[in-house]
This record gives C-alpha cells, sequence and structure tokens, in this order.
C-alpha cells in the first residue's frame, strides 16, 4: 500500500511541475490551459501524500497537504479567469482556512513529538513557508515563486531520504530539474530581448 501511495503521489507532483515548467515562455492562452492543467494535476496528488505523511507522523507536512487545497484552488481560479479575478474577501477566507489546518498540523505535531526539538520538523516547517509563499507567488506570476518551489523540492527530497521512500526522493529530485528549468525560462522571458533593436 506504501508503494501504491508513493506512486500516487509522487506521480502527479512530479507531472505539476512538468506542465507548470512548460508553461513558462509560452504565448497566454497556452500558458493558461498549461497551468490549469498543473494546478488541477497537483490536487490529485494531495490525498496520497496526506496519508503517507500522516502514517510517518509528519504532522506539518501533512496539515500543509490538507491546507494547501484551498491555495492550489486559488491557484486553479487565478489561471482560469485571470491573476487579478480574485476577490479580497475570496482570498481572505482561503488565507484563514488555510492557518486553521496548519496550526491544527503543528499541535499535532509539538504534542506527538513533545516540543520542536527533531530535525524532520524543521524540515517540515521549511517546507511549509516555501510551498505557501511559492504558491502564492506562482499564483500572481511572480517568479520568485521558483526560487521557494526549489527550496521546497530540496527539503521534501531530505525528509523522504529520512523516511526510507527512495521512490519520492528521486520524484523530487526529477521535480527539481523541472523546476529550475521553469525558473530559467521564466528569468529569460522577464528580461527585455537585448538582441531586438531598439525603436527610434
Amino acid at each position: 500500500m506504501d508503494l501504491i501511495l508513493q506512486v500516487w503521489g509522487g506521480l502527479f507532483y512530479l507531472l505539476s511541475k512538468v506542465f507548470f515548467a512548460l508553461a513558462e515562455g509560452k504565448k497566454y492562452n497556452k500558458k493558461r490551459r498549461l497551468r490549469i492543467i498543473g494546478w488541477s494535476v497537483y490536487m490529485m496528488g494531495v490525498p496520497a501524500w496526506t496519508v503517507l505523511y500522516i502514517g510517518s507522523h509528519s504532522w506539518i507536512a501533512a496539515s500543509i497537504e490538507v491546507g494547501s487545497l484551498p491555495t492550489m484552488y486559488l491557484g486553479l481560479y487565478a489561471s482560469i479567469k485571470g491573476p487579478d479575478a480574485t476577490s479580497k474577501t475570496f482570498s481572505r477566507v482561503i488565507t484563514y482556512s488555510t492557518y486553521l489546518f496548519l496550526v491544527f498540523g503543528i499541535s499535532c505535531s509539538l504534542y506527538d513529538f513533545g516540543g520542536l526539538h527533531s530535525f524532520s520538523q524543521f524540515l517540515e516547517l521549511t517546507i511549509l513557508f516555501t510551498f505557501f509563499v511559492g504558491s502564492s507567488l506562482l499564483a500572481k506570476d511572480n517568479l520568485n515563486g521558483w526560487v521557494c518551489f526549489i527550496l521546497m523540492n530540496g527539503s521534501i527530497a531530505l525528509l523522504m531520504m529520512i523516511q526510507g521512500k527512495r521512490l519520492l526522493v528521486f520524484q523530487q529530485i526529477l521535480s527539481l530539474c523541472f523546476v529550475v528549468y521553469g525558473f530559467i525560462v521564466a528569468e529569460k522571458m522577464s528580461k527585455p530581448d537585448a538582441s531586438k533593436p531598439k525603436k527610434v
């Protein structure tokens, strides 16, 4: 069962990174379609990762997965309707619901481990910060979101290595390659083309 969950979660999360990376540098309509697919596939991997994290007592990481669903929905909605389509009230409701899950997860972790003194807990906190900041930035077409995802993938790979989940370590390394690719393309596209002659 553990192997099935690893394949399920790893495959969908890897595919989401592939679609996000391929979206960079594309024209608006194609970029929009790829991002919609990317966010949709991302959400399909959440159940598997949540079960895996709970099984290994990674409560903070599990709360990230469950709490991230509203954020992923926001990213999907922004991809469909446009980055400025979401109202402040809608964004605020999603933010508060996410915080509730995170508080619950952190509380469970503190209770289970008797405090915050495990290296895996610090990795989970790093994953927490980089995921939510990265997802929020990517939803707004801010390329700094890719930098957060690079740190997130590295932290998850290390956590999976500690927990002996080799398949997911490999998946995170592959995901990291696509994240780096997406960042490089996004950075190039954000710079003015110096090769084009200036208009007089």
